[in-house]
């Protein structure tokens, strides 16, 4: 009868999973980085409106007139 090799219980995290969550770990901080640094500019349902569409409309929540 041949004996095959004690394969340990559990051989470890996969590489492909180390990356995965590497990659998203620093898209997160890089995310961050730039909402604290005010880089991206003000956000808000607003911000992609263009001035002719707006007019007549009423003020949108925490837009100062």
């Amino acid at each position: 009868m041949i004996k095959m090799a004690d394969q340990s219980p559990y051989p470890g995290t996969p590489r492909w999973v180390k990356i995965s969550f590497t990659i998203v770990g620093l898209l997160l901080l890089l995310a961050v980085a730039l909402m604290a640094s005010g880089v991206g500019g003000p956000h808000g349902p607003g911000r992609h409106l263009s001035t002719p569409d707006t007019e007549g409309q009423p003020p949108l929540a925490g837009d100062r007139p």
